[in-house]
């Protein structure tokens, strides 16, 4: 299994489209094998999720999301967990454990200007 995390550095990333990076986390046996970052090609309508789901990503982590992005993941058969903060890694492994739930927590605007993420509201 490979989870990505929406990241700024380690932690997780307030908003999807907007992160630094994107933290691929490979799983087997229900442990993390493997943890690779990569920058953020840039962010387009459509092209992150396509692009992670290309990569065989099976579940992504972010603080917030925009439902087009959901929609997409989702079309990709990918699990989108949302409401995500703190570390990437502690987030993974608490979602491993049975403990991280996604809060729903959909973006409905998209300002481009706006730094506080979606997390924030």
């Amino acid at each position: 299994m490979k989870i990505a995390s929406a990241a700024m550095g380690t932690a997780v990333a307030g908003h999807f489209g907007h992160c630094e990076n994107f933290i691929i986390f490979e799983v087997e046996n229900n442990t993390v094998v493997n943890e690779t970052s990569i920058p953020n090609p840039g962010h387009r309508p459509g092209f992150l999720p396509n692009f992670l789901a290309d990569m065989g990503v099976n579940v992504v982590f972010s603080g917030g999301m925009g439902g087009g992005a959901v929609d997409i993941f989702e079309e990709r058969g990918v699990e989108v967990v949302v409401g995500v903060q703190g570390e990437a890694r502690e987030a993974v492994e608490a979602y491993l454990r049975g403990e991280l739930k996604s809060t729903g927590s959909i973006c409905n605007h998209h300002h481009h200007d706006h730094e506080g993420g979606c997390g924030s509201h």
